[in-house]
């Protein structure tokens, strides 16, 4: 058995009732015609309730607020079972602590081994931009040269651009970045490396991410087209979680 709280509406349907049966002056309002017009919107109110919760309010105008709440029923084992699968939900989420604030992983009871992550994104140029970068006759330089510094330099500031990830010492960076003309695209791969305490995934994935940015912004004067897609994880080694790899990989 529960008791919820009724809607917003109905509470306000509800405390117009009480207010006005427990007024000095109404006695004295419900004597007059104009009052008996009050009184039948209360009726209608009433009414109201009652499609709503399939059933009147308590009797008399000054029915007390408890009588105005909902009754339903539900299956113990289905409660449970929902309330098992949010807990579940929310305990998966290690940078939210039990009030539901943003916290910092401590990971200093953690084992530490070789940790490598690899990420990877695509940047599609279209045929005109993929023609001067190939070519290299791009205003700006070698789009592939300052893209690849940018994304180990990106990797190395990652604890200063994402708040919660932690400041790590890697010990690799490895950016490739590769022309596919098959959809006139930047294929680029980031992948980190370090010996701690926790994983390297942000590291390998900010390397991408930025050394794809950096294309943009290398070509963005001839295009506006420019998309960057597929920013994903690759594959990740070490920690308690062991090994994972992306299966269409």
């Amino acid at each position: 058995m529960l008791t919820l709280p009724i809607s917003v509406a109905a509470q306000q349907m509800m405390m117009i009732c009480r207010f006005v049966s427990r007024s000095p002056w109404s006695r004295r309002f419900f004597s007059s015609d104009a009052d008996r017009r009050l009184a039948n919107a209360i009726s209608e109110i009433h009414k109201e309730m009652e499609s709503v919760f399939g059933e009147p309010p308590a009797s008399g105008l000054a029915g007390s607020a408890e009588n105005h709440s909902v009754t339903l029923n539900f299956n113990d084992s289905q409660i449970r079972s929902e309330g098992c699968t949010e807990n579940k939900l929310v305990s998966g989420l290690t940078h939210i602590g039990s009030q539901g604030e943003a916290q910092m992983v401590d990971v200093s009871l953690k084992e530490i081994t070789k940790r490598v992550a690899v990420a990877s994104c695509k940047v599609i140029l279209g045929r005109e931009v993929f023609d001067l970068v190939a070519s290299e006759q791009m205003k700006k330089g070698d789009v592939l040269s300052v893209a690849k510094m940018a994304g180990i330099c990106g990797a190395k500031q990652t604890s200063n651009l994402i708040p919660l990830c932690h400041n790590i010492n890697l010990t690799h960076i490895r950016v490739d970045l590769s022309l596919n003309p098959q959809d006139f695209s930047v294929d680029i791969e980031g992948e980190a490396a370090s010996t701690g305490k926790t994983g390297v995934e942000m590291e390998a994935m900010t390397a991408a991410t930025v050394a794809g940015l950096t294309v943009y912004d290398m070509c963005k004067a001839v295009s506006k087209h420019i998309q960057i897609t597929n920013v994903q994880l690759e594959h990740k080694a070490g920690g308690k979680s062991g090994d994972w790899r992306r299966k269409n990989r």
